[in-house]
């Protein structure tokens, strides 16, 4: 990914400015707004949302498959382990999640690799979508605000 560092560090500078500098300095994790305002569109849940949301915080590069222990899943977000299982199970039945298990060198078990791709293509498929209702809006807006005709006056003049 190209990114520009003057507009990095704009953005930076920004969010130190609405979280504070000692906030921001403990690290940040960026989140496509799409996911968001399409959470319930996608039928994801709250809790599934939160178990998504710590799985990303451990994504900082592309090839990199975050991995996360469930342990760490549910002491963060104060649910069991089980719970947290459950809930990787149902966003693997959604294909938003693929589990790949982990292996340690002495072929002992150790966290899975969770591989978003499946919600990265959901979010991709949507975007168009949601890309031309933002737009509509736009225009709307625009055209709202827009002077009426000579003729036209607004009531109460």
């Amino acid at each position: 990914m190209t990114t520009n560092a003057s507009t990095d560090e704009k953005e930076l500078k920004a969010s130190e400015k609405i979280w504070g500098k000692s906030v921001i300095g403990l690290g940040y994790t960026i989140i496509p707004s799409l996911l968001l305002k399409s959470q319930n569109r996608l039928g994801i849940k709250p809790t599934e949302l939160a178990v998504i949301l710590q799985i990303a915080l451990h994504w900082w590069e592309h090839d990199k498959k975050p991995f996360p222990s469930k342990q760490a899943l549910s002491d963060r977000l104060g649910i069991s382990p089980r719970q947290v299982q459950r809930i990787i199970a149902r966003l693997e039945e959604e294909k938003l999640i693929n589990r790949v298990e982990r292996f340690a060198q002495n072929h002992g078990r150790t966290s899975n690799i969770y591989d978003l791709t499946g919600l990265v293509e959901k979010l991709k498929q949507l975007e168009p979508e949601f890309k031309k209702a933002d737009e509509d809006a736009k225009r709307k807006l625009r055209n709202v605000a827009r002077p009426k005709s000579k003729n036209t006056s607004l009531k109460g003049e």
